[in-house]
C-alpha cells in the first residue's frame, strides 16, 4: 500500500510499548474457540512482533550513542551523544515529551517501515510539543528549526533515486479554519535549507492562507528549489468528500509522494494503479476504425469505446492483484498505526483499513485534447487533409510530411491558449475518464479514482508511442502532467492557467500536476507578487494542484552538456522532483522544452 502517512499522533501519545500493551488487551478478550478470533490472534501476535523490531532496532540505537559518547574526546559532542542515547532509550518505546522526542520517534518509526510512507501533517501534530519547550525555555526556534532540517535531510540518505516522499503543511481544519502556525513555516525554510529532492514538501493552499507564508513559498520557488508544490485545500477537501471521507475528516490528508491524495492513518489505497496511455488509445482507435468514421462525432465514439475497455480492463487486473494481496500479502507494522485495522483485527492487506481505492493514472491528456482539435479541425472541419492520408503520415512518423506535420502542430487550437475548442476537447477527456471509471468497484468493495499525472511514465509511454495527430513524432514524451504539452502554450502564464481549469478537478484526488517554468533571469522584485497572483486565480478556479519550475533554459542546457557543474540543479518532473542531471536525456530534453513564461 505505502504511499500514505500512518497515525503519528497516537504513536507520539502513548508510544510502541502502548500499542504492544494494547494488542495485549485485544488479545486476552479474543475466545480462541472460535475461528475468526484465531485468525485475530494471529494478526494481533504478528503486530507485536513487528512493534518489537522496531524497539529493539531504537534500544541498538541507544546502546551505540551512548558507546560513541563514552569514546568521545570532545566536551559538547560527548553531551549531545549521551542526549541521542537517552531520547533513543525512551522514544518510541514511550511517549513523547518534548520537540526532539517528538522528531525522533516518527523519524524512527518511518524508517522502519518498507516503502514510501509521508510525515503527514507534522505542523499539526508537532505544535504542542513546539510550543511546549518554547515556555519552558527547552527549546529555542533555531534548534527548532536544526531538528527540522535533519529530519528533512534524513530523507535522502534512504530514499531511492526516482522515487518521492514528503508531507504537507498549512490547510484547514474540520470547520474549514485555515491552520498555518509557527512550524507550517519552520517547515517550508527547511527547503531553502536544505534544497534537496526529497522531502517533496506540498503547501495546502485555502482562501484564507497568510500571505507571508504565500510570498516565502514563491520567493523558494524563484530561488529555483522547485517546493513547495501548491495544493488546493478545498478542491481536495471536496473531492474526498465525494468518495465517501466525511467532512469532518476530509482535511486529514497527504499527497501521497507525487499529487496522489490518500486520507491519513486509514488508507489502504493503490496509487497509480494503473497507468493508462490516452495516446496509445487514439492511435488504436484510428488503426481499428478510420474507414468507419465519417465524422468527427463517430470518432469521439469510437474512442469512448476503446477508453472503455481499457479502463474495464484495468479494472479487472487490478482486482486480481487485490484478491492476491488479500491471500498471500500482509504487513504487520503498517497496520498497527492504520485505522480500523486493529479494531476489525484484519491487516492492511485483508481489508483492515478504512479506505481501499485504487486509482488508475491517465497519461497525455493534453495531448489527446490537442490530437482530437487537430484532427476535428484540419480533417473535418477545413478538408486539410484526409483520415487515411493523417493515418500513413503517423505510421511513417512524417517521413517526408514535416510540412503536414507542421501544420498539425501550428495550424490546430492547441490546449493551454484559453482556446475554447481545444479546452472544450481537454473538458470532454476528463469527463470521460470520470465516467468510465465511476462504473467499477475494487475487490475490497471501494471506489476507483481516476488521476492525471505521469511521475516519468510520460517518457515511457512516449518512447512506446508511435506519431500522434497532435504533430508530436513518434518517440518523444508525452505531455507532462494535466497541463500543456511541452512548449505549445503560446499566450502566457494566465491562459495556460484558464485552459488547465475549465474542466472540475475534484473526481481526479487520484492526482493532478500542472506543471509551469518561469525563466530565473527576468525576475524582477515584483516577480513574487504576480506568482502569487497566478496561484490566487488557480486557486479560486478550483485548480488541483500547481508545481513550478524556475529555471533558464540556458541554465538546463549547461547542464546537460556538464552535470558534474549541476548536481544540485533540482527540477519538477511529473508530479515530484529530481535532481536534473539524474533524469534520462529524454527527460531532460522534455523538461528542456517546456514552454517558458515571463513574469
Amino acid at each position: 500500500a505505502s504511499h500514505m502517512a500512518i497515525d503519528y499522533e497516537k504513536i507520539l501519545n502513548q508510544g510502541l510499548q502502548g500499542f504492544i500493551s494494547d494488542l495485549d488487551n485485544r488479545r486476552n478478550k479474543l475466545d480462541l474457540a472460535k475461528p475468526q478470533s484465531l485468525e485475530k490472534d494471529i494478526f494481533y501476535q504478528a503486530c507485536q512482533a513487528a512493534l518489537q523490531g522496531v524497539l529493539d532496532y531504537a534500544g541498538h540505537c541507544s546502546e551505540l550513542a551512548g558507546l560513541l559518547a563514552g569514546q568521545c574526546q570532545d566536551p559538547a559532542r560527548k553531551a549531545e551523544l549521551y542526549e541521542i542515547a537517552a531520547i533513543c532509550g525512551k522514544v518510541p518505546r514511550f511517549p513523547a515529551s518534548t520537540f526532539h522526542e517528538a522528531v525522533q520517534s516518527i523519524h524512527f518509526v518511518t524508517f522502519c517501515l518498507e516503502g514510501l510512507y509521508q510525515l503527514g501533517r507534522p505542523d499539526r501534530y508537532l505544535l504542542s510539543y513546539y510550543k511546549q519547550d518554547l515556555r519552558s525555555g527547552h527549546l529555542e526556534r533555531k534548534t527548532a528549526q536544526e531538528l527540522i532540517d535533519c529530519l528533512c535531510l534524513m530523507f535522502s540518505t534512504y530514499i531511492p533515486k526516482g522515487l518521492a516522499v514528503g508531507l504537507m503543511v498549512g490547510g484547514s481544519d474540520a470547520n474549514g479554519t485555515d491552520q498555518c502556525n509557527e512550524l507550517t513555516e519552520l517547515f517550508l525554510q527547511s527547503i531553502g535549507h536544505t534544497r534537496l529532492s526529497y522531502p517533496g514538501i506540498g503547501l495546502c493552499v485555502t482562501p484564507d492562507t497568510p500571505d507571508n507564508l504565500l510570498k516565502l513559498s514563491c520567493s523558494l520557488l524563484a530561488a529555483g528549489t522547485s517546493h513547495p508544490a501548491l495544493f488546493n485545500d478545498t478542491t481536495i477537501r471536496r473531492g474526498l468528500e465525494r468518495y465517501g471521507v466525511p467532512e469532518a475528516d476530509s482535511w486529514h490528508y497527504i499527497h501521497s509522494t507525487c499529487v496522489e491524495i490518500t486520507p491519513v492513518a486509514s488508507s489502504a489505497v493503490w496509487v497509480a494503479s494503473p497507468y493508462i496511455n490516452l495516446v496509445q488509445l487514439l492511435l488504436d482507435t484510428l488503426k481499428d476504425h478510420a474507414e468507419s468514421v465519417s465524422c468527427y462525432q463517430e470518432l469521439e465514439v469510437y474512442y469512448r469505446q476503446h477508453l472503455a475497455d481499457a479502463v474495464r480492463q484495468a479494472a479487472i487486473e487490478q482486482n486480481r492483484w487485490q484478491r492476491e494481496r488479500e491471500l498471500q500479502g500482509g504487513d504487520p507494522l503498517v497496520s498497527c498505526f492504520v485505522k480500523d485495522c486493529l479494531d476489525q483485527g484484519k491487516d492492511i492487506d485483508q481489508g483492515g483499513a478504512r479506505y481501499n481505492w485504487i486509482m488508475p493514472s491517465f497519461v497525455g491528456l493534453s495531448n489527446l485534447a490537442d490530437a482530437l482539435t487537430a484532427i476535428r479541425e484540419l480533417v473535418f472541419n477545413q478538408n486539410r487533409l484526409s483520415l487515411s492520408h493523417l493515418i500513413g503520415l503517423l505510421a511513417s512518423n512524417f517521413e517526408n510530411g514535416e510540412s503536414m506535420r507542421q501544420l498539425l502542430l501550428n495550424k490546430a487550437a492547441k490546449y493551454g491558449n484559453d482556446h475554447d475548442l481545444a479546452d472544450a476537447a481537454a473538458r470532454s477527456a476528463a469527463s470521460w475518464i470520470a465516467e468510465e471509471v465511476s462504473l467499477y468497484r475494487t475487490w475490497r468493495d471501494d471506489y476507483f479514482v481516476p488521476s492525471l499525472f505521469c511521475w516519468i511514465m510520460h517518457e515511457q509511454f512516449g518512447q512506446q508511442t508511435g506519431a500522434s495527430p497532435d504533430g508530436r513524432s513518434a518517440g518523444f514524451p508525452l505531455a507532462d502532467g494535466s497541463g500543456p504539452a511541452q512548449g505549445r502554450e503560446k499566450n502566457g502564464p494566465t491562459a495556460s492557467l484558464l485552459s488547465t481549469t475549465k474542466w472540475s478537478h475534484e473526481p481526479f484526488i487520484g492526482g493532478i500536476a500542472v506543471n509551469m517554468k518561469f525563466g530565473s533571469s527576468n525576475l524582477k522584485q515584483q516577480s513574487v507578487e504576480k506568482m502569487i497572483a497566478l496561484i490566487k486565480t488557480f486557486m479560486m478556479r478550483g485548480g488541483f494542484e500547481l508545481q513550478i519550475n524556475v529555471v533558464d533554459h540556458k541554465t538546463l542546457i549547461k547542464a546537460k552538456k556538464h552535470p558534474e557543474a549541476y548536481r544540485d540543479l533540482v527540477v519538477r518532473v511529473g508530479g515530484y522532483s529530481d535532481y536534473f542531471i539524474h533524469l534520462s536525456p529524454a527527460m531532460q530534453e522534455e523538461v528542456i522544452l517546456r514552454s517558458e513564461h515571463l513574469l
